[in-house]
């Protein structure tokens, strides 16, 4: 497709969000007999004195190829080379108007790189034939903020090795239905992936893109990924990406002094450069980056179907003296620290989103107290469809590591997320970050023997899919991996032949089979008339016990022991009378507890209590959480 005037007048506004249907390489079909075809390259680099493709074609030779600058002034180079086909490795060699400064650059919107640590982009074609019709007609239902959302997030080249074969990774295709199939059993609705995102440094978890429209080669091709989104859809599964617009690395042949200049990123190190990450901050008050930014996140969700974006270290956008101290960042035009091309970014990023994809979902990653992240732009919103709750994580993971004697001391850690549930769309995520950097396992950081580390684990799992807000858990934590997460080496199934992790998972199975089965667990996540406390004061005995309801009528208590002393004949307020019956109960011997419980059910009986009209008189079993309905 070739650039209009048009196309050229939301290039310079920042408004061209798709970008990526001319710039990059793309294909041109022969027009008649003998005519070879060949590619069109267009490359935005207005500060180059010349540019020129080059690649296996030709010998890798400078200036054989050259492109024609646009006479519009709008920076961007462009021409057909004859006879190149899908498959050919290319750079663009950019001879800068800069003090003689010529590099070898990749291309910003290539569609497939060359697999690292080799750096060439190359010319692909996108076509491919989706089987995935009946799932993307029911997207919407299954995306929806009222729908159940429980989330496994997965590191592609981590989750399963092949020992046999030097411990290699597995395929786009091999993994599509080892993943389904699992995921599947498990009962989660979505799978979050790391970045798949060409990235030079594997080490970087895909978090340091250099090729943002092409997915790593390390495990196959464009299609081959095409593969893995379409099999996950025809099992029913959602797929979320994560997507990295903060940041990126400073390897010679990415974005980083694309020109000879400062292109992509702020020239002042203090606005530029991240400290933190050693990395390079786009400049989101320049147009062209907005095009190119807004381009990569539709073009996942249009030409690879992801269903939801993960959008990464939102907060480091929003503020200019993330992760700096004074004197070391430079303040907006007000005086203040926020970055204000950041935030109008985001809102029109997000605009874009649910304007051309309703049935999708932009979720911030954003760590700090911004008001409004998951909110319309139109009321002063950032315009997310969700946010991922850290404040919760934060809190539950510290109490949690309490010894259970000291928890009385500090009941509010797990009362005050309540405070705030249903001023964001919230996940509740206990995500890789927990489990990297010297913070060990999950199972690892809980207090107690074995027996009461499990017990302690499958109770936060139950409290939090109890919680209100969406669910996210990192690989691994569904069968209590006991070391630290390590991106070189698989996980550790082997554990699975032990009793207490085979219970952990068999806890999550039915967690997500009640969860997904049961309105008032999910409907109203994000609505305070979706959750009531019973009792949330007993610090004492470090018991919290509380209600979620539906929008019809349903209702289910929770009740959760945070102690390893079973509470006998604890008395509990319920809404109404008759016969309660125990859903689920971490404690059951199925899971690796010690069987305490109610024999499955509990009569009501007319004794008021927490101001309801009628109790149930429980036993509640050590370190674990019951769930109750009505019959």
């Amino acid at each position: 497709m070739l650039l209009t005037e048009l196309d050229i007048y939301h290039f310079r506004e920042g408004t061209y969000f798709r970008a990526y249907e001319t710039l990059g390489a793309h294909l041109v079909p022969a027009v008649r007999q003998g005519d070879p075809g060949g590619t069109r390259f267009a490359v935005w680099a207005p500060n180059a004195a010349a540019v020129s493709v080059i690649g296996d074609f030709n010998g890798w030779r400078r200036g054989r190829n050259p492109l024609n600058s646009r006479p519009d002034s709008s920076g961007i180079w462009e021409g057909v080379v004859p006879g190149v086909g899908a498959g050919t490795l290319y750079k663009y060699h950019i001879a800068s108007r800069e003090r003689g400064y010529k590099v070898d650059k990749a291309d910003p919107y290539a569609f497939r790189a060359e697999l690292p640590p080799r750096t060439a982009s190359v010319v692909w074609d996108l076509g491919y034939d989706w089987q995935d019709g009946a799932w993307m007609r029911r997207r919407a239902e299954a995306n929806s903020l009222s729908a159940p959302w429980s989330i496994y997030e997965l590191h592609l080249g981590s989750w399963r090795r092949v020992p046999e074969e030097h411990d290699r990774y597995l395929s786009y295709r091999e993994l599509a239905p080892a993943v389904a199939d699992y995921v599947s059993a498990l009962g989660f609705t979505h799978v979050e992936l790391m970045p798949v995102m060409e990235h030079p440094f594997y080490g970087s978890w895909g978090y340091q893109v250099t090729g943002y429209f092409a997915p790593s080669s390390r495990y196959g091709t464009p299609q081959d990924f095409m593969y893995f989104v379409d099999h996950l859809h025809q099992r029913g599964i959602g797929v979320i990406l994560d997507w990295v617009p903060s940041h990126f690395p400073s390897d010679e042949h990415g974005l980083a002094h694309f020109d000879g200049t400062h292109l992509y990123e702020h020239a002042d190190p203090r606005q530029g450069f991240h400290p933190e990450w050693n990395s390079s901050i786009f400049n989101y008050g320049r147009a062209e980056v907005r095009n190119f930014l807004a381009s990569n996140a539709l073009f996942w969700l249009e030409v690879y179907h992801a269903d939801a974006l993960r959008v990464d270290a939102v907060a480091s956008m929003l503020y200019l003296d993330y992760g700096r101290k004074a004197g070391e960042w430079i303040p907006n035009r007000f005086g203040g620290h926020e970055n204000l091309d950041a935030v109008e970014f985001l809102k029109s990023l997000n605009l874009a989103v649910y304007r051309d994809h309703a049935d999708t979902q932009t979720i911030a990653e954003e760590s700090t107290a911004w008001p409004m992240v998951s909110r319309p732009t139109y009321i002063g919103g950032l315009g997310f469809g969700l946010k991922w709750n850290m404040g919760w994580m934060h809190d539950t993971l510290r109490y949690l590591q309490l010894d259970p004697v000291h928890r009385k001391y500090h009941h509010g850690r797990l009362t005050f997320s309540l405070w705030y549930a249903f001023s964001e769309n919230f996940v509740l995520p206990l995500s890789h970050d927990e489990v990297v950097h010297g913070k060990g396992s999950l199972i690892g950081r809980m207090p107690g023997d074995e027996w009461q580390q499990f017990a302690n684990l499958r109770l936060l799992y139950g409290y939090m899919w109890t919680h209100p807000g969406k669910k996210l858990l990192f690989m691994g934590g569904e069968f209590g991996q006991k070391r630290e997460w390590h991106h070189d080496e698989s996980l550790e199934w082997h554990v699975l032949r032990y009793p207490l992790h085979a219970g952990v998972q068999r806890w999550v199975r039915d967690l997500n089979a009640l969860y997904q089965a049961t309105p008032a667990l999910y409907q109203q996540d994000f609505s305070d008339a979706g959750f009531q406390w019973i009792d949330c004061d007993d610090a004492y005995e470090s018991v919290l016990t509380f209600l979620r309801l539906d929008g019809g009528g349903g209702q289910v208590l929770v009740a959760c022991n945070f102690t390893p002393v079973v509470r006998e004949s604890y008395r509990v307020g319920v809404p109404r009378g008759g016969r309660w019956r125990e859903r689920l109960n971490s404690d059951a011997a199925d899971y690796g507890g010690s069987g305490q419980g109610n024999q499955g059910a509990v009569q009501a009986c007319d004794i008021a209590a927490h101001g309801r009209p009628h109790s149930l008189e429980l036993r509640l079993p050590p370190l674990a959480v019951l769930v109750l309905t009505p019959d």
